[in-house]
């Protein structure tokens, strides 16, 4: 068998040149989703721009870079197909529709199950892990009616108001997919192996990691932005003041969805960030039928093709030239220290705008080298 062409029983396609390419190029070091997608824009091909990196590298100050290994996806690939899953690749037609429309669309997805439910109309569900017992009734009675009436529940397989709206939606029509933090057999909790396995029987699951990374915590605000990304609307169930469910909130506001939350009484610190949302323009939602009023589906149980549903905002392309992306984020990193520093005040000191500095601080969020702190305050992470 030739250099990289590896057969697939679930994927016909073999891990041709290119794949193998674009594989390596998202597994290099430093590359995240936003650089990968600026990469392929400034050099045409996977190959181009894994020749580029370690010059691209050495603009932003790190010596002696090197890409990915062939060997090292080579055995990512083996790894998943072991497991029985599909590898989905960005700019592909099987890849999820509504994923690619958003600018730090993940490069890759290893997926388990049925990946036609990735392009199904959706709805995210996101809440506590400490639900109430109110909360958990409430997350069922959502996912089992947005299911009966053709929607698939997009969530994290977490605790609480997660299982429940996965465990509500297999009950009704099996449309539902669980959105990994780690690789797609990295099981986390390990009390909800039985409800994946239920996932991967009628559902799917979904991993932007290669197969076998265990969860850490910057991996949770990766994956709210595929939750986000992947549906129609997104609904808070119950969520305290500062809460992943937020951050997953704020992503789905990013890339045009609507978000929407349940109340909860006054006193509960579980409710209080749905009850900021609503008090910040979410819409309020009492069951099933008000999400499908909002987004225009009939409310009398008949499925609503995707047709009849309004058109997601289209993609956005980064247009900032990489090299120049890589001097702010030194820039950006060497201002930083573990002592905070005030945004406003980083702005200043690098003379830059809130809409340059904006979306490279979110980038090196997400990657996990700086970390918010309250009262607009920056951190670097070392």
């Amino acid at each position: 068998m030739a250099d990289g062409q590896l057969s697939n029983p679930t994927h016909p396609t073999p891990l041709k040149e290119d794949r193998l390419d674009r594989l390596r190029l998202v597994r290099s070091r430093r590359v995240g989703a936003v650089t990968y997608h600026r990469l392929l824009a400034e050099h045409g091909t996977a190959k181009a721009a894994l020749e580029a990196l370690p010059g691209i590298a050495k603009a932003a100050g790190v010596e002696e870079y090197e890409v990915c290994p062939l060997g090292v996806v080579q055995a990512e690939f083996k790894k998943g197909q072991a497991l029985g899953a599909r590898l989905l690749m960005h700019g592909e037609p099987d890849y999820p529709r509504a994923l690619a429309e958003i600018p730090d669309a993940p490069p890759v997805l290893w997926a388990i199950g049925d990946v036609a439910l990735l392009n199904h109309p959706s709805v995210g569900m996101v809440g506590a892990r400490n639900a109430s017992s109110l909360g958990t009734r409430m997350a069922r009675r959502l996912g089992a009616g947005l299911s009966e009436a053709g929607f698939t529940v997009i969530s994290g397989l977490a605790r609480g108001i997660d299982a429940a709206a996965h465990e509500a939606a297999l009950e009704g029509q099996g449309r539902t997919v669980a959105v990994m933090a780690g690789g797609i057999d990295a099981i986390y909790p390990p009390e909800n192996a039985a409800l994946a396995a239920a996932i991967d029987a009628a559902g799917c699951r979904i991993s932007e990691h290669p197969p076998g990374l265990e969860p850490q915590a910057r991996h949770f605000p990766l994956r709210n932005r595929i939750v986000a990304g992947l549906s129609r609307a997104v609904v808070v169930v119950e969520a305290a003041a500062k809460s992943g469910s937020l951050i997953t909130a704020k992503a789905a506001l990013e890339y045009g969805r609507e978000v929407m939350a349940v109340p909860g009484h006054p006193f509960d610190a579980r409710a209080s960030g749905c009850n900021m949302l609503i008090r910040d323009g979410a819409l309020l939602i009492r069951g099933p039928q008000d999400v499908m009023e909002a987004l225009g589906a009939p409310t009398d149980g008949t499925p609503e093709p995707e047709s009849r549903l309004p058109p997601l905002p289209g993609p956005q392309t980064p247009q900032r030239p990489l090299k120049e992306v890589a001097l702010l984020h030194s820039m950006i990193l060497n201002r930083l220290g573990p002592s905070p520093l005030a945004e406003d005040q980083l702005m200043r000191d690098l003379n830059v705008t809130p809409a340059q500095l904006a979306p490279e601080l979110l980038t090196l969020e997400l990657d996990g080298r700086i970390a918010r702190q309250p009262g607009g305050l920056l951190a670097r992470v070392d």
